[in-house]
């Protein structure tokens, strides 16, 4: 193992603002092997390298230095499951979005569920509704969702996303900035 290869992890990790768990959940490995890693104190497989990359976005020759061509398409394999959420599901959509300008998302709340209230903060948020009917509230407004409409503010007050129905609720939930 080079010794740079820890190294450059560690920068792709901070410069993503992960933790070590983050990073270890989405690569789905363990918060002991990356800190390891980071310190160049073990070896890593090939297949647990490219676990590494893809929760970042990137491919192996940018890792290396031979930056090729940006890629564009993304199959339903890239993406990477959020399980810390403790919803039906979370999924971000575009490894290595974090680092983007945009970090789209897909959210499946089961009735009762819901995600932590969040903001407020710097940017503007979107979502298209899928499925079900969701109870969007930004500061002290409610707002009911259905299927086939959309959602877009500006995160500058509290906002919560909240499955009051009896039915299933799936969203494409798009953050600009990234906020995880």
């Amino acid at each position: 193992m080079k010794p740079e290869i820890g190294k450059k992890i560690k920068a792709l990790r901070l410069a993503s603002e992960l933790t070590q768990s983050e990073l270890a959940a989405r690569a789905r490995l363990t918060k002991g092997f990356i800190s390891q890693l980071e310190r160049d104190q073990t070896s890593i497989s090939l297949d647990s390298l490219l676990d590494i990359l893809d929760a970042f976005g990137v491919t192996i020759s940018e890792f290396f230095g031979d930056i090729g061509q940006i890629r564009k398409v993304f199959s339903p394999r890239d993406r990477i499951s959020v399980t810390e959420k403790e919803i039906d599901q979370f999924e971000i959509l575009v490894p290595g979005s974090t680092n983007n300008l945009m970090d789209p998302i897909m959210v499946r709340l089961a009735p009762g569920e819901k995600l932590a209230k969040d903001g407020p903060h710097a940017g503007e948020e979107f979502g298209y509704i899928l499925s079900g009917t969701l109870t969007l509230m930004v500061g002290k407004m409610k707002y009911k969702v259905s299927a086939r409409h959309c959602f877009y503010f500006e995160a500058d007050e509290s906002h919560q996303f909240v499955n009051g129905g009896k039915a299933k609720v799936a969203f494409l939930w798009v953050t600009s900035p990234p906020q995880m």
